[in-house]
């Protein structure tokens, strides 16, 4: 399936300069195995733009062909055993604002409230994380955050790749810290309070907050 008809129309015109260059990064992986399944590579960008008010950026799909859905840190709500880094924002998400952890992974909710669920690198090869961090995706996905953060958007960047972007933002509308991954959690992830900051932001410019809730 085009990639670049997964997008949402308001998407297609938002990113119309750069169309041809998706359709190259495309053309570049279509002769491998890649995550997710080709019709779901899109989906972060899949609802309307103008209703997009919160961003979190992470590094790239889950390398395993059941986990992988298109969506940031979310798995299919089937998946029993969860990803460790999901299960680290669980723990924050309950520290932060006291909410019980989900038993599934399923984020989509949070995308149906307009919180985008982007990687810098959207796809990768089965089994190998980062594998398609040279393919092109980063200036695909930095023309993403550009848009959000000339809309308005509030951002979480968590990790390194996805800090390389934070200039992009005002500070009353930027979270950072480092990646929820087991490897780094510890070390500021943990207490940094991410939900109720960015609804806080988001009710300082007069929008309704997310229902963080799953």
């Amino acid at each position: 399936m085009n990639f670049r008809q997964q997008l949402h129309p308001s998407w297609q015109e938002v990113l119309e300069p750069q169309l041809s260059y998706l359709d190259e990064v495309q053309s570049r992986i279509s002769k491998e195995d890649f995550l997710p399944q080709s019709n779901l590579v899109m989906r972060a960008l899949s609802h309307d733009f103008s209703k997009c008010k919160v961003l979190i950026l992470g590094q790239d799909p889950y390398p395993n062909a059941n986990h992988a859905n298109g969506l940031a840190f979310s798995v299919p709500s089937h998946v029993e055993k969860l990803p460790a880094s999901l299960k680290n924002i669980y723990k924050e998400l309950n520290s932060d604002l006291g909410l019980p952890a989900p038993t599934h992974g399923d984020l989509s909710s949070w995308a149906e409230q307009g919180v985008v669920l982007l990687n810098r690198t959207l796809t990768c090869r089965k089994g190998e994380s980062n594998s398609h961090l040279h393919v092109g995706w980063d200036l695909f996905t930095e023309a993403c955050v550009k848009s959000l953060a000339d809309s308005g958007c509030v951002a979480i960047l968590w990790g390194n790749n996805a800090q390389e972007l934070a200039h992009y933002f005002n500070e009353d509308r930027l979270i950072t810290s480092v990646h929820p991954s087991p490897l780094s959690a510890y070390r500021g992830f943990f207490g940094s309070k991410p939900f109720s900051r960015a609804n806080a932001a988001l009710i300082g410019l007069g929008d309704k907050p997310i229902d963080w809730s799953l």
